[in-house]
């Protein structure tokens, strides 16, 4: 079985007090909170394929330009583990 861990206190009590007050699990206010947020987008966000989501982040936050500079290939090895020093 899958487990969510909400890391900020703040939106772990958060969902605490609206499952308390709801009557219902916290998973639940989660599964809500997701279908509700799934909701909102418009037909085209929903429809969007991957890679062309992909596709906007990419250009939107591109690669540092290459340096020329030519790789360490022994020092890969060793930080990969293929081969000790």
């Amino acid at each position: 079985m899958a487990s969510l861990y909400i890391k900020d206190s703040a939106t772990a009590d958060q969902a605490a007090r609206l499952a308390e007050r709801l009557g219902i699990s916290k998973t639940d206010v989660v599964r809500r909170g997701l279908m509700a947020l799934e909701n909102q987008l418009s037909p085209d966000e929903r429809r969007r394929a991957f890679r062309d989501r992909i596709a906007k982040w990419r250009a939107e936050n591109p690669l540092p330009p290459l340096t020329g500079l030519k790789a360490d290939k022994a020092f890969y090895d060793w930080l990969s583990g293929e081969e000790e020093v």
